[in-house]
C-alpha cells in the first residue's frame, strides 16, 4: 500500500490540499475517547453488545489515527517543515 499526501486522481495539489487532516484527526481523537469511556461504561453497566459496538468504534477510530498520521507524515516530506494548524 503505498502512502501519498492525497488519494491519486482527485482533485487538489500541495499547496491546496482537497482535506482537511488537522480536523479529520481531531475528530478521530475525540471518536477513540468518547467511545473507549462509553464502552467501558457500557460494559460495567452490563450492555454488553453495546460496549462490544463502542469497542469496535473505537479499533476504527485508532485505525483512521493512523491512517491520518501516515498522510499528514507524507504531506510533510514534500511540503517541507512547515507546521501548520490548517494544514
Amino acid at each position: 500500500m503505498s502512502v501519498h499526501p492525497q488519494p491519486p486522481g482527485r482533485r487538489g495539489t500541495v499547496e491546496r490540499p482537497y482535506s482537511a487532516l488537522n480536523l479529520r484527526l481531531a475528530l478521530a481523537v475525540f471518536g477513540l475517547v468518547t467511545s473507549t469511556v462509553f464502552a467501558v461504561l457500557a460494559g460495567r453497566a452490563g450492555w454488553s453488545v453495546a460496549g462490544w459496538i463502542l469497542a469496535v468504534m473505537a479499533l476504527i477510530a485508532a485505525i483512521d489515527i493512523v491512517v491520518v498520521q501516515r498522510r499528514r507524515r507524507a504531506r510533510r516530506k514534500i511540503q517541507g517543515d512547515g507546521h501548520s494548524l490548517f494544514e
